[in-house]
C-alpha cells in the first residue's frame, strides 16, 4: 500500500502513532512518502527520525520502507502567498503538490498524522479508484453549511484521509488548479476548500473509513478533528492521539492502547 504524509518536525508524534497503527492493522506490504520542507519559521522533519522510524517497521516487516522527500524547491516554485499565515500551517498544503513530485506512484492514500487506523486499512485502499481523482468522506460538520453544488447535496469531503488516483489528477490538472487558487485567494481550509472547489471526479464513500466524531465497531480510520461542544457554553475541543491522558480521561477512547504503549516505548527514539 502507498501511504502519504506531510508536515514539518511538529507532527512526530502523529506520525509514529498512525504508522505504527497501519503496521498492526495490515499484513501489505507498507511504501510510506513523507513531505517536508524548510519554511523560516519552521523547522522541517529530520531525515534521522524517518531513518529511526524505517528501522522500526522493518523489525515487523523487511518490506515495509518509509522515505522522506524534502520538496522546498517545488514548494518555493509556486508559493501559495495568500495563506502562509491562515489557521493551519503552510505544511498542511503540500498534499497539493504531490503531482509534481515524480516519486510518488499512481495509487496513494494519503492521510492526516491525527488519524489512527483501527480495522485493515486495505478495505478503504482497495476500492476501485480508476475513475475518480479523489475518494473520500464527507466532512462531519462542514457537509452541513458548506455547498459546492446543489444545496441539498451533502458533498463537501474531508481531506484528511484521501484515496488519489495521480494519473487522473495530474490529467485533469486538479492540484495545478488548486495551487494557482491558494496564490491568491486567502481561505480557512485552503487545502480541502479547493479541493472540493476544483474536483471533478470524486467520490464519497461510508464515514467508517474516517470517522470524526465517535469510532464504533466498524471504524476503519479513526480522525481526530477538531470538535464543536454546546454544553455547558460554546466551545471547540481538540484532542489528539498522542494527547493520551485527554483521549482517556474526557473522550473514553481505549480503541489503540496497544499502539500507544509502542509509541511510547519508540517515540524518544526516533525524536531524539
Amino acid at each position: 500500500m502507498n501511504i502519504l504524509y506531510c508536515g514539518d518536525r511538529n507532527i512526530l508524534d502523529g506520525l509514529i502513532i498512525s504508522v505504527l497503527s497501519l503496521a498492526r492493522q495490515t499484513k501489505e506490504v507498507l511504501n510510506i512518502f513523507v513531505l517536508t520542507m524548510y519554511l523560516k519559521g519552521y523547522e522541517q522533519i529530520p531525515f534521522e527520525a524517518i531513518e529511526k522510524l524505517d528501522e522500526i517497521l522493518k523489525k515487523k516487516n523487511p518490506k515495509h520502507n518509509i522515505q522522506l522527500l524534502d520538496i522546498t524547491e517545488i514548494f518555493r516554485e509556486n508559493m501559495p502567498r495568500a495563506n502562509l499565515s491562515t489557521f493551519f500551517t503552510p505544511y498542511c498544503l503540500l498534499r497539493l503538490y504531490a503531482d509534481l513530485v515524480p516519486e510518488l506512484p499512481k495509487k496513494l492514500l494519503y492521510l492526516d498524522t491525527d488519524v489512527v487506523a483501527l480495522k485493515a486499512p486495505e478495505k478503504f485502499y482497495k476500492l476501485n479508484n480508476e475513475d475518480y481523482e479523489l475518494i473520500g468522506v464527507a466532512d462531519y460538520y462542514g457537509q452541513h453549511w458548506i455547498h459546492t453544488d446543489s444545496f441539498f447535496e451533502k458533498n463537501y469531503m474531508n481531506s484528511g484521509v484521501l484515496l488519489m488516483n495521480m494519473d487522473l489528477i495530474r490529467k485533469t490538472k486538479l492540484f495545478e488548479r488548486t495551487r494557482k487558487r491558494i496564490k491568491w485567494a486567502k481561505m480557512l481550509l485552503p487545502d480541502q476548500t479547493s479541493l472540493n472547489l476544483y474536483a471533478e471526479n470524486k467520490l464519497l464513500v461510508d464515514r467508517r473509513f474516517n470517522e470524526q466524531k465517535q469510532e464504533n465497531g466498524d471504524t476503519v480510520f479513526r480522525h481526530f478533528t477538531t470538535t464543536f461542544k454546546f454544553w455547558p457554553m460554546f466551545h471547540t475541543q481538540k484532542i489528539k492521539p498522542w494527547n493520551i491522558d485527554k483521549l482517556h480521561d474526557v473522550l473514553g477512547c481505549h480503541a489503540f492502547d496497544d499502539v500507544l504503549e509502542e509509541y511510547l516505548e519508540v517515540k524518544d527514539e526516533v525524536m531524539e
